[in-house]
């Protein structure tokens, strides 16, 4: 299977890489830089913005299936910067993946999506999103996952994960 990973040399997407890499699976990356460790794994790399529409064309071209791994992370920041990777490239990656014939997107999102600011226990997909985030980074995941879940359709199966506390080889 061909398969793009967005954000693949990244400590989740490289640890996807080299899973479907174990699988027999040809692998390309898509991220702002190169990494010397996935030439030396064979993975072809794509360099782009995810705010680059072309760019993410590109890189999701030829693919079967979509793992978008990438995002702008952290508590800091422009909300520009924040919104420019986190939803617009997240458009963009469902407009490729629609225009290229992908059928499948498996999109990371973050538990941060349903945050309040309270104690949460026993979360699931049931739980809404809040009124008001307490940073960029959450409230753009969740515009993010709302586009990718809207997107689920008879041509494109999408799907949203939240993994919470990655952690791992190499960590």
């Amino acid at each position: 299977m061909k398969v793009l990973v967005t954000g693949g040399g990244g400590f989740l997407g490289k640890a996807i890489v080299k899973l479907l890499l174990a699988r027999g699976d040809q692998v390309r990356s898509f991220s702002r830089s190169a990494y010397p460790e996935l030439d030396q794994l064979g993975v072809e790399q794509c360099r782009g913005e995810l705010g680059d529409a072309e760019a993410v064309s590109r890189a999701v071209a030829g693919s079967d299936i979509v793992f978008h791994v990438a995002a702008k992370a952290g508590v800091w920041g422009p909300y520009e910067d924040f919104y420019r990777a986190n939803v617009l490239g997240t458009r963009h990656v469902i407009a490729a993946c629609r225009r290229h014939g992908v059928k499948r997107l498996v999109h990371t999102s973050s538990p941060s999506v349903v945050f309040d600011g309270t104690d949460m226990e026993g979360v699931d997909e049931s739980v809404p999103y809040p009124d008001h985030f307490e940073a960029f980074y959450p409230q753009t995941k969740a515009e993010a996952e709302q586009l990718v879940l809207q997107a689920n359709d008879d041509l494109l199966a999408t799907v949203a994960l939240r993994p919470h506390l990655i952690w791992g080889p190499e960590d």
